[in-house]
């Protein structure tokens, strides 16, 4: 049998997976249930752009209860206490620069429920955390981008 996935993410990654899907149970279902009611007392569903409309929102939503459920069902919670202070894991803010003399950059690696590049929080499952996870505080990690090899020096390395 397969070995099953395991879905890591940082405490504050879960908890905000929990909140979500008990909004999604306990007010965007109800929402959309109630959409589909009012949409069947306009009469022919067969023409009905709103009860469409409707079931098609309530099918995204019931895909992503059952994504959220699985993934907390499958959930590891990374707990950093248990790692080197120095070394790149879920849950830490790395920063490291290319090599020989680009600018720094930082990035907390987290899961990929969690991943939101913008904010600076990059998924686990992704080159550059890929390549660093593991490493430590001044040492040199050659990632695999689509342009070709890139050379970067670890800085630092903190709790998130």
């Amino acid at each position: 049998m397969a070995e099953q996935k395991t879905y890591p993410m940082t405490a504050d990654g879960k908890v905000k997976l929990e909140a979500e899907l008990e909004d999604l149970k306990l007010n965007k279902r109800p929402e959309v249930i109630n959409r589909i009611q009012i949409a069947r007392s306009y009469g022919d569903l067969s023409e009905n752009s709103e009860y469409e409309s409707a079931k098609d929102e309530q099918s995204m939503l019931e895909s992503r209860v059952k994504t959220i459920e699985h993934m907390l069902q499958y959930a590891e919670v990374i707990d950093n206490n248990k790692t080197d202070k120095d070394e790149v894991t879920v849950g830490k803010k790395v920063t490291f620069k290319e090599l020989p003399d680009e600018e720094p950059e930082s990035y907390t690696i987290v899961g990929a429920a969690e991943a939101d590049p913008m904010s600076g929080k990059i998924s686990n499952d992704s080159p550059i955390a890929k390549a660093l996870l593991g490493h430590r505080i001044d040492e040199e990690v050659t990632i695999a981008i689509p342009a070709g090899d890139m050379k970067v020096k670890i800085l630092d390395v903190q709790s998130a």
